[in-house]
């Protein structure tokens, strides 16, 4: 096996500088992958740099093949939008800058190309360039200049270096100035910043400073005066950036805006960047951290799980900003609370009943899959909707609407006692849980048997045959696919509060509320006081319609859509579960008490609704930590706060008793240890 040095020599030997482009970089990929080594320790790559500047000084016609290849390299490859563009999406759509992210990684560049944006990724393809990269020292990079780069070439790469730097600042400054005075985020900044005019200001300086440099040198007084004023200019332009989130929160947030937010502070981060490397006494050190930064950069611009880690941000953001009083009332707090909520969720239960016999008479028409799953859907929907109207609860709908609730506790984790009460949130979100699927769950049964012996009573004959009716139980045992599916519900349960959240955003960012209320055509057809009345209750409840409906559909129509794939599916909601069952055992009759059957069908429905609200509500918790970035160190004291509150008093989980203060756990790495007598 070829030692590190003989594949050094035969690099060396290979150089070529009248070598084809595609060729000329091939070389160029290859050494410096000599020089990524193993890829594990940036010193050793920093010696394998050093060993390669002893091979150049000891062979002075390789360094006189270097310079002419360097040459060529400079001549033919632009560096411009290496410096301007790369970590910054060509597109602000989601699905787009995805599927460009996917073709990149489906399709790679080309190594025949004259944009060192594109080539860059193929220079240095992996984290750890950027390590060695930040690893070179001074005495390292100027040994280098000096070796590689004679008086001459010196020269010409210092000219390069300050035109693509001025280039790039220019590229980027008129993306900053463009965005900032777009009307869709102009309109949206503070009245005294539009006043101002901080984007018009902003080319103006730059050509000051460009003119400084040219005429006086980089390091001129001139010249750093104008990146001073520069600077500032930048600096103002980000906090007028800034005051359009007040307008967002207000009226809306637009992931579009966000988005354009984000890469405007991203550009102004750059060309702060690129000043510094023009105004710098040492280029060299520089340009390493520069090359270093940017290797980082390429590798989160190209990664797909970064784009869904911040999409996800984004969407965390839209749904949990926009009022936490969304989901605070299906929270007790007191036991005259707690009992409205168990009366609450006994007529959701009624109701349910009614909902799983239609259910069932549905089922009977034979309809195919796809238009018995509208059916089942516009049930459901309508079901979810006359509950919502009479001020009655679904339980299992409760954990997904509460994620702006639970954000709104996350803002200040900045203590052991604030930790205690988000806890103390929890518990009390926990236990509404309990009373609400103890209600809907009684009711259903009760009334679902009910009406089942009505049907029979009143000779319209039975919801359900002998076969149907031991299918049902043997579909619902506890072991069998109840658990999967309940998963699958749980997932949809928390869905439709985010089409919720997307909704009730996208109906405030567009002012439908005064549409409705103020638009001629409205108060035409509606009459002025009827059309402001609709405005106002529009506004006010767009979220709980949406979340109903889309609920309702999607239990109905996501099984035969993705059955439709050939994935067996189905919903198991605690509360149709329970009146299949309840029907299933009325047909039955008093024997089915005594079939193991029945007992591992009533196991499934503590599975159900265990999973229903358990999945929706770790996924709305989840939500609500990525929407207030909290850190793995913050999520460790809050599971830690949860489990000694679940350790020390259990019963507060479920009963509607006064919560005592409880003396709060800090898991810090640096708490000092508790005092004799105090808890710890």
């Amino acid at each position: 096996m070829a030692t590190p040095q003989l594949e050094l020599i035969d690099l060396l030997r290979a150089l070529d500088p009248q070598a084809p482009l595609a060729e000329r970089h091939l070389w160029l990929m290859q050494l410096l992958g000599w020089v990524r080594g193993s890829g594990n320790d940036p010193e050793a790559a920093v010696v394998r740099v050093r060993t390669l500047l002893d091979a150049a000084e000891l062979r002075s016609d390789w360094v006189t093949l270097w310079h002419q290849w360097w040459t060529e390299f400079l001549t033919e490859v632009d560096a411009t939008p290496l410096l301007a563009d790369l970590g910054f999406a060509p597109r602000s759509a989601f699905f787009a800058e995805l599927a460009d992210r996917l073709r990149r990684k489906l399709i790679p560049p080309t190594p025949e190309t004259t944009d060192l944006r594109e080539l860059y990724p193929l220079l240095f393809p992996t984290e750890f360039d950027a390590r060695w990269l930040r690893a070179l020292d001074q005495p390292t990079l100027e040994r280098l200049r000096r070796v590689l780069f004679a008086d001459e070439s010196n020269q010409g790469a210092q000219a390069y270096a300050l035109r693509t730097l001025l280039n790039a600042m220019a590229y980027a400054v008129i993306q900053i100035s463009a965005v900032g005075q777009s009307g869709e985020v102009r309109t949206r900044m503070a009245v005294e910043v539009q006043r101002e005019r901080p984007f018009a200001q902003l080319p103006i300086l730059f050509e000051d400073l460009r003119q400084a440099v040219l005429d006086h040198g980089r390091t001129s007084a001139p010249a750093l005066v104008a990146i001073g004023q520069l600077r500032e200019q930048l600096d103002a332009c980000r906090a007028a950036a800034s005051t359009v989130y007040a307008h967002l929160e207000e009226h809306g947030i637009s992931v579009h805006i966000e988005f354009q937010l984000r890469q405007l502070r991203q550009r102004i981060i750059r060309v702060k960047a690129l000043l510094l490397c023009l105004e710098t006494d040492e280029p060299a050190l520089a340009t390493a951290q520069l090359l270093s930064h940017l290797v980082r950069v390429q590798n989160d611009s190209s990664s797909v799980r970064v784009l869904v880690r911040s999409s996800t941000q984004l969407l965390a953001a839209k749904v949990t900003e926009r009022n936490a009083e969304t989901g605070a009332h299906y929270i007790t707090h007191s036991l005259r609370e707690y009992l409205q909520m168990l009366g609450a969720a006994a007529g959701g239960g009624a109701v349910m009943a009614i909902t799983t016999c239609s259910k069932l008479l549905i089922m009977a028409l034979g309809l195919s899959a796809f238009w018995g799953g509208v059916a089942a859907g516009l049930n459901y929907a309508i079901s979810f909707v006359i509950i919502m109207l009479l001020g009655w609860t679904v339980a299992t709908k409760q954990p997904a609407m509460t994620a702006p609730t639970m954000a709104a506790k996350l803002k200040q984790l900045d203590s052991p006692q604030a930790h205690e009460d988000f806890v103390t949130e929890v518990v009390h979100l926990l236990r509404s849980q309990v009373v609400a699927i103890v209600g809907n769950v009684a009711l259903v049964l009760l009334v679902a048997w009910a009406l089942a012996w009505a049907f029979q009573a009143l000779g319209w004959g039975a919801l359900v045959d002998d076969a149907h009716a031991r299918r049902i139980l043997d579909e619902h045992h506890m072991l069998g696919r109840t658990i999967p599916f309940a998963i699958v519900t749980g997932g949809l349960l928390f869905a439709s509060s985010i089409i919720a959240g997307w909704v009730e955003n996208w109906f405030v960012l567009h002012r439908l509320d005064s549409v409705i209320a103020y638009h001629p055509r409205s108060a035409r057809w509606l009459g002025v006081e009827r059309a402001r009345r609709w405005g106002r209750y529009w506004g006010q409840h767009v979220s709980s319609w949406t979340a109903n409906v889309s609920l309702g559909l999607l239990l109905g129509m996501v099984p035969p859509i993705v059955s439709f794939f050939g994935v067996p599916v189905e919903v198991r909601h605690v509360t149709l579960v329970s009146g299949q069952i309840a029907v299933a055992a009325q047909y039955l009759g008093a024997a089915v008490w005594q079939q193991p059957a029945l007992w591992w069908a009533a196991g499934g429905i503590a599975i159900t609704g265990f999973l229903d609200v358990a999945v929706s509500f770790y996924l709305a918790f989840r939500l609500a930590l990525a929407a207030q970035n909290v850190t793995g160190v913050d999520r460790r004291r809050l599971y830690a706060a949860m489990g000694w509150r679940l350790l020390r008093k259990p019963w507060t989980f479920v009963l509607p008793v006064a919560i005592q203060p409880v003396a709060p756990v800090d898991t810090r790495d640096d708490a000092p240890p508790a005092r004799p007598g105090t808890p710890g």
